[in-house]
Formats: structure tokens, sequence, C-alpha cells
């Protein structure tokens, strides 16, 4: 049976992009999305607002767009697959795991006088004006 790792989210950025390479020279960066979740609390009859936070990590090209073109704040639609990074903790000796979105395309939101990095860029085909907007995903 086959299966399906597909993520989809939009958010904005919660610092700079760190860009940096492997000893192989490939780009990686990495940044974080914080996501709003906005619900009514079923026992005080309240709008209620969580926030999500999520590790994002990019490869290649669209690692060097990331740093190049969003900062802290971006609006971004990422989308890729959840991975999971695991380790032990060297203190406790306790092991820990992670779970992560890789990203595989990463849509730039807003325009250039909003404070996004342009309207409908997309980093994983690089950085072009005629990319359909963003307003056009179906949720």
């Amino acid at each position: 049976m086959a299966t399906i790792n597909k993520v989809m989210i939009m958010g904005n950025l919660t610092r700079d992009p760190e860009l940096r390479y492997t000893p192989g020279g490939a780009p990686v960066g990495e940044f974080a999305l914080a996501l709003n979740e906005r619900y009514k609390n079923k026992q005080t009859g309240q709008d209620t607002e969580k926030v999500h936070f999520i590790d994002i990590v990019c490869w290649g090209k669209t690692a060097e767009i990331a740093a190049q073109f969003l900062k802290k704040g971006s609006p971004v639609h990422i989308e890729g697959k959840l991975t999971q990074d695991r380790w032990e903790d060297q203190a406790s000796g306790q092991k820990r795991s992670k779970l992560k979105v890789t990203c595989e395309r990463l849509t730039f939101v807003g325009s250039k006088n909003d404070g996004g990095a342009g309207g409908g860029g997309n980093a994983s085909e690089g950085v072009g004006q005629d990319q359909a907007p963003v307003d056009d995903v179906p949720f």
C-alpha cells in the first residue's frame, strides 16, 4: 500500500532564514513559520486563537532564494513533506525526536508593498512574475 506524505501550510516567518552549506557544498536554509488557528471555545463560547510554530528546511536554490528574499514576518505558502529528526539527548540519555517540514515548493504571498517578497513568486521554480497569485489556492 502506498503512503502519502504531503503538507501545505501558509504562515509568517518567525525569524530570518538561516542559510548554511553542507560539507559537500549543498545550500540548506532553515526558518520557522507561525500558523494561527482560530476557533470558538465550546465551554466559554469565546473566540480563541492558538499559534503553532513549524520548523521548515529548504534545500538547493530554494534555500538560497528564501535567504535572499524572505525575512522575519514574511508571509509564505509552503508545500512539502513531513520529516523526523531523531537523536539521543547527551545530558539525559533520553531519545528525542522532532517533526519538521522539508520544503519542496515555496511561494511568496503578498506584494512588495505590504512586506511580502512579491505576489505569487515561486522559489522552487525561480522567482517569476508569471506565477498564479496565492489567492487561487482553494482553502
